[in-house]
């Protein structure tokens, strides 16, 4: 019987120690199994409605495109939305977290994607909501859809490129070796996957520095063309104008202009002999000339195509290049690097651009050291 007492005397404390709080007819809130929570039955606690406010009718292989969602939530004050995608094909997701506009009670939710495949189909779009609490409520899904994908047949200089525009800002064009000049390029784009530019033939190409963004992108490229070509070109997929525009740059060599490290041979040092010959005979001549005559007034004549054969004879300038700095394949911030110095190097200066000095490498090969990298001593 003492027993018996007990036993009970300890059921009624438990389940005073377990207060259960009935939230509604399907909520429960156990405050001993876990303090701050709240618990809601998953099949019945619905807070979040969503649906598809904007997603496009066609979109091209290659293109960057948005889709709205619509969200409407029950919970009065929240912490935030959050979603996971899940289940997408043919698809690059550009941002986990949306783009948010507030518009009364609902919110309008806006995801980027890349297509990457002529058969793509949007996420599902799971959506859970944080409160204050730590409530659990139910996750509310919104399925993915099928999306028209057009594939472009582009013509054989288009660059790859399916942007609302795509502007060019400058360009350079110097030579690169007997066959070839190299042109340099800065361009901007706007709704566009700028890595994915490359031109078609060419020798060499690449991109020096890129800044990229789904919204606003920015490239530096370098393409090594034959000499023949006096107006390089290429082209791209316009979304504004839903047609492809040519981009044309023409080719103007510049000599003191950028210049590549490889391929490059030794200068031909017999131009600079002949032209070293032919001033030795104009002197001669002029020479001649005034012991015939005996006009030794002319005497002066003789300076002009001397001083041109001592300006020929002065070797190169060299210059002093610190231990572990950094040669570039051309004079751009945050571009190719091709050689590290491992010692301190002696090299032939070759001209310079804004803090950048032109080396020649023992190999002859060409690049560009900042101007910070080079020895003060």
């Amino acid at each position: 019987m003492i027993r018996l007492l007990l036993l009970g005397l300890l059921f009624l404390t438990t389940l005073n120690s377990n207060e259960i709080t009935i939230i509604d007819d399907n909520n429960v809130s156990y405050g001993a199994l876990e303090t701050n929570q709240t618990i809601s039955t998953p099949s019945l606690q619905k807070v979040l409605y969503l649906n598809f406010e904007k997603i496009p009718d066609r979109v091209i292989k290659g293109e960057i495109f948005f889709v709205t969602i619509k969200t409407l939530s029950t919970v009065p004050n929240f912490i935030d939305i959050t979603y996971e995608l899940t289940n997408h094909q043919g698809l690059k997701v550009l941002n986990e977290i949306p783009y948010r506009e507030e518009d009364s009670k609902y919110y309008y939710e806006t995801f980027y994607f890349l297509t990457t495949s002529s058969n793509a189909v949007l996420p599902d779009f799971t959506a859970s909501i944080h409160d204050y609490n730590n409530t659990i409520y139910r996750e509310t899904t919104l399925a993915g859809k099928e999306l028209n994908v057009v594939t472009l047949n582009p013509k054989k200089d288009f660059a790859n490129i399916v942007a609302n525009s795509f502007e060019l800002l400058e360009y350079k064009t110097s030579s690169y070796d007997d066959q070839h000049n190299i042109v340099v390029f800065v361009a901007t784009a706007t709704d566009c996957d700028i890595s994915a530019f490359e031109l078609k033939n060419v020798h060499k190409q690449g991109a020096e520095s890129m800044i990229e963004s789904h919204f606003d992108s920015k490239i530096v490229y370098y393409a090594v063309i034959n000499k023949d070509i006096e107006n390089f070109s290429f082209s791209y997929f316009s979304l504004e104008k839903n047609s492809f525009v040519r981009i044309n740059i023409p080719i103007i060599v510049i000599d003191d202009s950028v210049t590549t490290q490889t391929d490059l041979k030794p200068k031909d040092q017999s131009r600079e002999r002949l032209k070293m010959m032919i001033a030795g005979v104009v002197s001669l001549i002029i020479f001649i000339f005034i012991l015939w005559r005996k006009k030794y007034i002319y005497s002066v004549l003789i300076i002009i195509p001397l001083a041109y054969i001592a300006y020929l004879a002065i070797p190169s300038k060299e210059v002093c290049i610190k231990v572990g700095s950094e040669i570039y394949l051309l004079p751009v911030h945050n571009g190719t690097i091709f050689e590290r110095t491992s010692s301190v190097y002696h090299l032939q200066k070759e001209g310079s651009v804004k803090d950048f000095v032109k080396v020649k490498l023992k190999n002859e090969k060409i690049g560009w050291v900042k101007n910070e990298d080079i020895c003060t001593n």
